[in-house]
Order: structure tokens, then C-alpha cells, then sequence
């Protein structure tokens, strides 16, 4: 195989453009969430945030490998265009890249802090046993990989225990996102999931139960959200909420009429979109 082949299957593989997306979320949060922003600088050029972005980076693409291990027979049929262990990486070396990546990860999270290490392997046990097992159970699956979303700004509570109001909102917004989108990508990937006995929501509930869950999901997540923004008097942070109310009712919109695998592809990547806006937001926040 040439190497420019292993080299995009592998980049596939680990999701790249999400890893980048990880690195912006948690800089942007140190740069305007933590401290002082007169002293952008200064904490661009912090070798310690550097190491907990690639801490967290290293565990987040050992998870994308281990969750692609053990789905290579669901997704040649969900998305067979997009499976790469097999085609361009062996089982035996995707299994070792995913240890070592977790042993790298873990060892950087130790040398930080021993409560950052605690959050890497609590991290790491939690994506094992969702790939292993609860990625096919309803629900439980869907919570789990959206509380491992919030776990970026939560990591960083952990290590610099500053404005932890302000990241836990954040973690709270990526939870939510998340688990909206967790559960429309069991929609879309109904058809594989129910031939191999997964019990995801959609194939427990149906379809149309399933769009209720969500229904009432969408509105606890953002009362929730307004309602902590208003705790901390944080005027700003309540109108960029508010903006965000644009596209949430869009995608509210388009779940209420969706119907095919399409629709649902659509709704998830809208739900992309909706948390790098709200990634991008806290540069204002």
C-alpha cells in the first residue's frame, strides 16, 4: 500500500478535522474563559496548555480508533465509503496505535496534575466500554460519548481552577449538543445498527418516539442553559444564548419533517455547526 494511502486512511481514522476542532475548543477557552486576556501571549506560548491539548488529543483519537474496531461490520454498511481498518490499517496495528495513544495520553495527563490524569483514564474506561458494549444500548451509549465531549472543558476546571462557572456552562452546552446529536446519528444509522442486534433508541422506540425524546430534550437543554446564564448575571452570555436560539430552532424544524438517512445526515452535521458556534462564541462570552 503506499504510504499516502496509509497516511489518509490513518488521518480518517483518528478524525482529524474533529482533533482540531478539540485543539480551538480548549484554547479558545484558556484564552478567553481562564485568567486574564490582556496575556494572550503569554498563555499561547504556555507549554503546559499545549501539553494538556495534546493529552486530551491523543485519548480522543485512541477512542475514534477503538470505536472504529469494533464497528468495522456496521459501518460497511452504515458508511462503507469511510471505513479504514482493513482497507488501509491492519486490526492487529489499529489496536496497538489505540493502546499507545492512550498510554501517551494518560503519562502526559500524570505530569500535569494527578487530577488530570484521573479525568484521562476515567476518559479512556468510558470509551472502551462504550465502543465494547454500551454504544448499542439505548441511551447509555449516547450519554456517555456526550459527557467524554464535555470532558474537554471539564479537564481544564480540573488543571487551572479558574472561572469554573464559565467552563461548566460550556461543558453543559457541549453535553447537550452532543447527546441531540448522538441520538439523531442512531436515527440515520438505524438500518445497520438493527441487523447487527444493536438496541439503540430508534430501533427500541421508533422513529417518531424517538423525535418526542428529542423534543423534550432541545427544550431542557436550553432552559437550562438560560437559566444558569441568568444565575451568574452574565448579560452577555444570555444574548449569545439567545442567538443560538436561531439555528436550535432550525434544527428543530428540519427534525420534525425528517424522514430519510439524508435528513438525518443533515441534522447532525447542523448540530456541528451549532457547537463550533458555540465554541467560537466564547471568545465574546
Amino acid at each position: 500500500m503506499p504510504f499516502s494511502a496509509f497516511t489518509f486512511g490513518f488521518l480518517r481514522l483518528i478524525r482529524v478535522q474533529n482533533l482540531l476542532i478539540v485543539v480551538l475548543t480548549q484554547f479558545l477557552a484558556r484564552l478567553f474563559l481562564i485568567g486574564d486576556k490582556s496575556t494572550i501571549i503569554q498563555s499561547l506560548t504556555d507549554p503546559k496548555l499545549w501539553l494538556l491539548a495534546l493529552s486530551t488529543v491523543c485519548i480522543a483519537a485512541a477512542g475514534y480508533i477503538i470505536n472504529d474496531y469494533f464497528d468495522v461490520k456496521i459501518d460497511l454498511i452504515n458508511k462503507p465509503q469511510r471505513v479504514v481498518i482493513g482497507r488501509y490499517l491492519k486490526r492487529r496495528v489499529a489496536m496497538g496505535v489505540h493502546q499507545g495513544l492512550n498510554v501517551v495520553g494518560c503519562l502526559i495527563g500524570l505530569y500535569l496534575s494527578r487530577w488530570v490524569f484521573v479525568v484521562d483514564v476515567l476518559s479512556v474506561t468510558l470509551l472502551w466500554f462504550y465502543s465494547a458494549q454500551f454504544k448499542r444500548q439505548p441511551l447509555v451509549g449516547n450519554i456517555i460519548i456526550s459527557l467524554l465531549t464535555a470532558l474537554s472543558f471539564i479537564v481544564l476546571a480540573v488543571y487551572y481552577r479558574q472561572n469554573t462557572d464559565m467552563l461548566l456552562i460550556y461543558a453543559l452546552f457541549s453535553f447537550g449538543i452532543s447527546l441531540i446529536r448522538e441520538i439523531i446519528k442512531d436515527m440515520q444509522d438505524i438500518r445497520g445498527d438493527a441487523r447487527f442486534g444493536c438496541r439503540t433508541l430508534p430501533i427500541v422506540w421508533g422513529l417518531r418516539r424517538t423525535k418526542y425524546l428529542l423534543y423534550v430534550l432541545i427544550g431542557a437543554f436550553l432552559l437550562s442553559l438560560f437559566l444558569i446564564a441568568s444565575s451568574l448575571h452574565n448579560v452577555r452570555l444570555t444574548f449569545i444564548f439567545g442567538l443560538l436560539l436561531f439555528p436550535i430552532a432550525w434544527l428543530t424544524y428540519r427534525l420534525i419533517i425528517a424522514d430519510t438517512r439524508h435528513d438525518f445526515g443533515y441534522l447532525s452535521n447542523l448540530c456541528k455547526v451549532i457547537m463550533l458556534m458555540g465554541v467560537l462564541s466564547m471568545i465574546w462570552a
